[in-house]
């Protein structure tokens, strides 16, 4: 009986191993996998870096800087203000003739479709 309790007492004391070896390669797998997700998560930081950097470099090459965009836009819109104005100048006073002539030569006819009755 001593034998069998003592068989017992090993088999425990092996499941007891058996769980603790499991647990610790489970802590293991746990520090790998958040190991892994840090190492990808820098490597994305330093691929998305790079791209910005890249892109930046293409931008300014190619587009320059905002600065001289927002200032290219506002001289060409004065540019094209002061030509709308110059416009107006010259062809104002000509229009508001025309317009006057409109309205002053009104020649009153009766329409067509109107019937007499008498």
């Amino acid at each position: 009986m001593a034998s069998q309790t003592q068989g017992i007492q090993q088999l425990l004391a092996a499941e007891k191993k058996a769980a603790e070896k499991v647990a610790e390669a489970r802590k293991r797998k746990a520090r790998r996998l958040k190991q892994a997700k840090d190492e990808a998560t820098e490597e994305i930081e330093k691929f998305r870096q790079e791209r910005e950097r890249a892109f930046k470099e293409f931008e300014a090459k190619h587009m320059g800087s905002r600065e001289g965009v927002a200032a290219k836009i506002d001289a060409d819109t004065r540019v094209k203000l002061s030509d709308m104005e110059g416009a107006i100048r010259t062809r104002k006073e000509p229009v508001i003739q025309e317009i006057l002539q409109f309205v002053y030569n009104i020649s009153p006819e009766v329409h067509k479709n109107y019937n007499k009755k008498v």
